[in-house]
């Protein structure tokens, strides 16, 4: 169970945040009411909600997710692996240390993008990606089996972070989609397969037997709740533009 969540409120640099897709720029105004939202719907879940102010320097620093991982004894600072996020580092740091008393970091050569990491049960698969290499792999690796947990590695073919295409939503369950539908390393899990023209519901957020899902998806919406779960759908359409999803905004623990 979560407890607690961090958020950052988008700045209005956030038009200019990182894209590979072509959906247009991002209406600040609208994307302050969606996160908004979201925030209601993260409350609506049990947690605290920690919120940190806007930063006009960083246009994609309202997806903490990327900068830390939350592990059960430990925060991770990442490396961000395009350079104009590395500075988004420095105050997560400074936030984690009030909660976590075992704080490390990834260190140049190595790059890491925390949205490509998910924990499934007591194990944790590590995306290798554009923004997450090997060097910075092997660095999340050693640290985590320094507390106890395992971990595996998968390589990254067409997604952007490992959790563009794969969540998990306890109790052995996995949304999956795209080239995770058949990969070997998650045949063990029930999984609940996204169809491609929804590839982008794949990544919703278990939180406290809830799933947020984004909204508009109602194929994945069905399979979920049919698997058992309530949903709560939230319009993510701006962060969408700017290569963001639900698990992005936030950092849960």
């Amino acid at each position: 169970m979560y407890i607690k969540a961090i958020v950052r409120t988008p700045c209005k640099n956030i038009v200019n945040g990182l894209t590979t897709e072509n959906l247009g720029r991002p209406d600040y105004e609208k994307a302050l009411k969606q996160h908004s939202q979201y925030v209601e719907a993260l409350k609506g879940c049990g947690l605290e909600v920690i919120i940190l102010e806007p930063d006009e320097n960083f246009p994609d620093s309202t997806f903490v997710e990327d900068t830390a991982l939350l592990a059960p004894h430990c925060a991770i600072i990442t490396n961000p692996g395009v350079p104009s996020r590395k500075g988004e580092t420095v105050e997560m740091n400074e936030v984690l240390k009030k909660y976590f008393n075992n704080i490390e970091h990834i260190k140049d050569p190595g790059t890491v993008d925390a949205g490509d990491i998910l924990r499934v049960g007591s194990q944790y698969f590590i995306g290798i990606s554009e923004r997450t290499n090997s060097t910075g792999a092997q660095q999340i690796i050693s640290i985590l089996n320094k507390y106890g947990m395992s971990t595996a590695t998968i390589s990254l073919k067409n997604v952007l972070h490992l959790k563009s295409g794969v969540s998990y939503l306890e109790k052995s369950n996995l949304v999956v989609s795209s080239e995770f539908i058949e990969n070997p390393q998650f045949q063990n899990h029930n999984l609940i397969k996204v169809d491609q023209e929804e590839s982008y519901a794949a990544n919703c957020v278990w939180v406290n037997e809830k799933v947020l899902i984004a909204k508009g998806f109602p194929k994945t919406k069905k399979a979920i709740e049919k698997a058992g779960y309530k949903t709560v759908e939230i319009d993510v359409s701006e962060f969408r533009k700017v290569d963001g999803g639900l698990s992005c905004l936030s950092l849960r623990f």
